[in-house]
Formats: structure tokens, sequence, C-alpha cells
């Protein structure tokens, strides 16, 4: 008999469950402000590279206060390691005034908000719900769209849809994690190219795996 997108998604989160039941990001941050930070710097830089400038920005800049007290020059500085830094630094100081303003130097709870700020699209407003806020939402980064399509749990042309589709397949509670399981499999096993398919703990339900033997 065949089986449902929906049992096989059960299959592949109860194998991630188990080989790895408490995933969490790699960014390295303390509050919901340095993940906001951490999460608008890592655009075309890896959680590798961030963390290693946030490691010194956040002690010189912990908060939004501090942030907002610098030039653009000056941020442009401290973060030129990493890729579209001019642009990132623009955008971070005008978010980091626009939440000392507006939001009272608090990192807003709501994904319409998040998304108003300056640099932040919906898959940094989900990081910034699901792992500072512990609301429910499902982020699809370049990892979570390729692998959740490549492994037949989405078949979609575009990150918002493949969130959809995740949303819809995989119960509320189960999003944050999912997130984080797809991500590392992506980063480490089901690479963008020559994915370690021999090794992969989700062979067996794989569309991708089926269809190279087919």
């Amino acid at each position: 008999m065949k089986v449902t997108v929906k049992e096989r998604a059960e299959k592949i989160m109860a194998v991630f469950q188990r080989l790895n039941p408490h995933p969490a990001t790699e960014l390295v941050f303390a509050t919901p402000w340095q993940l906001l930070v951490a999460a608008v710097l890592s655009a075309q830089s890896t959680d590798k590279q961030v963390n290693k400038v946030t490691e010194r920005l956040f002690q010189e800049c912990p908060g939004p206060r501090e942030m907002a007290a610098l030039s653009e020059a000056e941020l442009a500085e401290k973060i030129k390691s990493l890729g579209l830094y001019r642009t990132k630094s623009r955008n971070l100081l005008a978010t980091a005034r626009i939440i000392m303003e507006k939001y009272a130097g608090e990192v807003p709870r709501t994904r319409e908000e998040l998304e108003q700020l300056p640099g932040v699209g919906r898959k940094t407003a989900n990081v910034v719900l699901a792992n500072a806020f512990n609301i429910p939402a499902l982020a699809v980064d370049t990892h979570v769209f390729r692998v959740a399509n490549r492994i037949g749990l989405a078949k979609a042309k575009t990150p918002e849809a493949t969130e959809a589709q995740l949303t819809r397949l995989l119960p509320e509670e189960q999003w944050k994690d999912a997130h984080h399981w797809l991500i590392l499999h992506g980063r480490y096993t089901c690479t963008a190219r020559n994915p370690k398919c021999a090794g992969c703990p989700i062979a067996s339900y794989c569309d991708y795996l089926q269809e190279k033997r087919e």
C-alpha cells in the first residue's frame, strides 16, 4: 500500500527526533535582539562566520541602544567580513533606532511588525518568533527549501509555498524543531551538491533517492 506524504513526514520526523531530540539554531545569542541581529547578518553568510563577528559585536553592542549610537561606517567596519555588509549595517542601524523609538527597546513579537523592520523578511521573522519567543513558526531558508522539496515533503517553487505546505503537513508543535532538523540535514547530509545518500538516516523515505534508483 502506498504511503501518504503525511505518513512519510511522520516517519522522517521520528528519525530526526531520535537522532537529535533537542535541535537548536547554530547562531549564538543571548537575547531576542541578538538573535534578530544574527539572523539578519546570516543572509549569504554561514552561521560560523556570523558567530565569529557577533562574538565581539555583542560585547560592544549588546542591545539596540548601543547599536543605534553607532554611525553606519562604524557598524560596517565591525561586520565587514560578512557578505552584503554595507546593506546589513544600514538596515541594522535603522532597525535598532526603530526598536528604540517605537518599541521601547524591545523586539516586537508579531510577524507583521518584524517584517516591517529594515532587512527583515519572512524567514528572519519566523526565526525570531520560534527561537526567541517560542511562537510556532517554520522558517524556510535555502537548506529547508532544498531538502523539503528534494525528499518529497513539499512540491513548491518558492520558500513561501514550501512553508505553507510544510505547516499544513506537520503539527504546529513540531514546526520549530522541523526547521532545525531540515536545516541541519541540508547542511551536513543532504547537501546541495553530492548529497551523502549512502549514509542518510532517512534514505528509505526519500523521493530523490527513490527516483535515482528507478
